[in-house]
């Protein structure tokens, strides 16, 4: 069981009403929330933990879940309201406003975290919900206390505006995180965003100087790439017509790790030797499934049978 820790929240989609108007729609989202979703219906087992309401749009949050075979079993729920993003398209690039004070997801405390069973192999943690306390600190004492047994792997989808002001702190949280994770994901804007300038390979490998033992990289329409203490495989990306952008990293993360779980991979022991056909179909399911995100309006990651 592959177990996604982090947000869950409703994003407001620009669409145009049918008077012509702008407006926006409801959808359910969140960058680790999408991640779950993907493995789901890729067909990996999945499970999800985060603080979700018992309101309207927690429910749709868990009804989405249940629908893509996602287990909900380790959702703590609360009547606090749910997270909304406002997502702004600029060319298909997303740009976001949250709404988070108070909700379900932020207020998120270590007395939430669940006791987990042997069957739970990896851990997934991300996104928006590595940034404020008590979340934040939540999530990372979860894989501090996991860490040693199991797989972790951390994409912390970096968001500079949402983070404005709290760089420091947030820099700290995702070092330590970064340095118990076996497995790291970043795009190549994150990368430069953490490590300055410089080769994308060279700044990898220094992250895995820090403790992860495989770094992934998706460099946009180009592919993905990844990188060990000894290799560099690089995948390269499906031409496809873009919709947007929303939950391509999430659905590359789902993708990579169901191909680690086919290939049996999900284990300390063998996510620490890696051979390079494993992290090449890694790279190529997830950058196949990424790539049929982004041809359609909002996260809606593939089922297995698109593939």
């Amino acid at each position: 069981m592959i177990l996604s820790c982090g947000e869950a929240l409703i994003d407001m989609l620009p669409r145009t009403s049918t008077q012509g108007e702008a407006a926006f729609a409801p959808y359910a989202g969140g960058a680790v929330f999408n991640t779950a979703i993907a493995l789901g219906r890729l067909g990996a087992p999945s499970a999800f933990f985060s603080g979700i309401s018992t309101d309207m749009l927690g429910e749709i949050l868990a009804e989405t879940l249940t629908a893509s075979q996602v287990d909900t079993r380790y959702c703590a729920r609360s009547p606090r309201p749910t997270t909304v993003a406002f997502v702004k398209l600029v060319n298909g690039q997303a740009t976001y406003a949250f709404y988070d004070e108070g909700t379900a997801g932020l207020m998120l405390s270590q007395d939430d975290l669940p006791m987990l069973p042997a069957t739970v192999s990896t851990l997934f943690f991300g996104g928006i919900s590595l940034v404020n306390d008590p979340a934040a600190s939540t999530y990372e004492a979860l894989q501090a206390r996991e860490s040693a047994t199991r797989v972790t792997m951390i994409d912390p989808n970096i968001r500079p505006g949402f983070i404005a002001g709290k760089e420091a702190p947030y820099r700290a949280r995702i070092g330590r995180m970064v340095a118990r994770a076996d497995i790291v994901k970043l795009s190549d804007e994150d990368l430069h965003w953490l490590m300055g300038p410089g080769d994308l390979t060279t700044l990898a490998r220094a992250i895995v100087a820090q403790g992860p033992k495989v770094v992934f990289i998706t460099e946009g329409a180009a592919g993905a790439r990844a990188v060990t203490a000894t290799q560099d495989r690089f995948v390269a990306a499906q031409k496809v017509t873009v919709a947007d952008t929303v939950g391509a990293g999430d659905t590359f993360n789902a993708g990579a790790l169901c191909a680690l779980h086919q290939a049996g991979a999900l284990s300390k022991t063998r996510i620490a030797a890696l051979s390079d056909a494993e992290l090449d179909a890694a790279l190529s399911l997830g950058t196949r499934a990424a790539a049929i995100t982004v041809s359609r309006p909002g996260a809606n990651p593939p089922w297995a049978n698109e593939l």
